[in-house]
């Protein structure tokens, strides 16, 4: 798949273009979206990362189409993983609502230019090394055993090495001012946690891009569908961040339906980097069956999910149910150990 420099240009020019108007929206107007807002957002994103595979599959061929639209896919469920963990640091920061779109904006923003520096550095790297193949397919079941062994511990979220860096380098205030970044405290400039929160966000995607850029090139090679699926999974993350917010403590089962999809991926790249060394029996899985076993996984994890949640509402006691606390955060306001975020930010930190 051969892209001229002007499409990659193009190209990130309509998404820095999309991104640019979302930013506008939210400095216009900093508040909570509505739940007709986050609808009509996450249902564009989506439509346009649509239109995009479809695209590619009439100007490139179905086997590059299928390559983005499984690579999307398992990029953006994996992003609604991350949104358990995103839910946790806005508790754990204590974010207020109005500004929490444009954290979440700016750490997303943060993120995609972090994960284009990755996707560049990795794609030369597997050009270059066919073995690294074996490497990626083992770290993914590795992660992937990872997110199931971690069912039944206790965690909590914990600071990175970069955001601990900013704390201890910048000095920083105590309190928000308004949505600013940094502010006049005792005659000297400090940065406020507006500025850590999305350093925390940013980064910690970043961590989580561990497993979800191996994770897309045991599906492609190709650095342009590995960058456009990276893209479209994170555009639109802000409105589902508000619109599935509530559901993301029913969604049990995701952390077991991604760990198959991991793994399945993981065994899909040792069977390609065997069957490339010249060994007869590994097979090479085609790009339909990989697109059927993601879809179908993810879709029986949902399912799954959904049904135990409301078994286990119809079981519960008379106004537990009723409980207005936050997902990610137990009476007190602290991260919760049981809380699907925490197992979450402690299966990557072991990592």
């Amino acid at each position: 798949m051969n892209i001229p420099t002007w499409v990659w240009l193009v190209t990130i020019a309509g998404f820095g273009l999309v991104l640019a108007v979302d930013f506008y929206l939210v400095a216009r107007n900093p508040r909570k979206p509505t739940f007709r807002e986050c609808v009509f957002w996450v249902v564009f994103y989506v439509s346009l990362a649509i239109a995009f595979g479809i695209g590619l599959l009439v100007v490139t061929g179905p086997s590059h189409g299928g390559e983005f639209f499984a690579g999307w896919i398992t990029e953006y469920s994996l992003s609604v993983d991350n949104l358990f963990v995103f839910l946790l640091i806005m508790s754990r920061f204590s974010v207020p609502d109005r500004y929490r779109q444009k954290v979440l904006l700016i750490g997303i923003v943060l993120a995609l230019v972090m994960r284009g520096a990755f996707i560049a550095a990795g794609a030369e790297a597997v050009t270059r090394f066919d073995w690294l193949f074996y490497i990626f397919g083992a770290f993914l079941i590795y992660t992937a055993w990872k997110l199931v062994g971690h069912e039944e511990e206790e965690a909590e979220f914990s600071e990175n090495i970069a955001l601990r860096t900013v704390r201890r380098v910048v000095p920083t205030t105590e309190t928000y001012h308004g949505s600013s970044l940094s502010a006049m405290v005792n005659g000297r400039r400090a940065v406020t946690p507006m500025l850590i929160v999305m350093v925390a966000i940013g980064t910690t995607d970043l961590l989580f891009a561990l497993d979800s850029i191996p994770a897309i090139f045991g599906l492609t090679k190709e650095p342009y569908l590995v960058f456009t699926a990276n893209a479209f999974a994170l555009m639109g993350l802000r409105q589902l961040f508000f619109l599935i917010g509530g559901l993301l403590d029913r969604l049990v089962y995701l952390s077991k339906g991604l760990s198959v999809v991991l793994a399945f991926i993981g065994v899909k790249l040792i069977f390609e980097a065997l069957h490339h060394d010249g060994v007869s029996w590994a097979p090479e899985i085609p790009i339909l069956v990989s697109l059927g076993v993601i879809v179908g996984t993810l879709a029986v994890t949902t399912v799954a999910s959904l049904v135990k949640s409301r078994n286990d509402r119809r079981r519960a006691p008379a106004g537990e149910n009723d409980s207005a606390e936050d997902p990610a955060t137990g009476p007190s306001g602290s991260p919760d150990p049981a809380d699907p975020a925490t197992k979450r930010s402690e299966a990557h930190a072991d990592g």
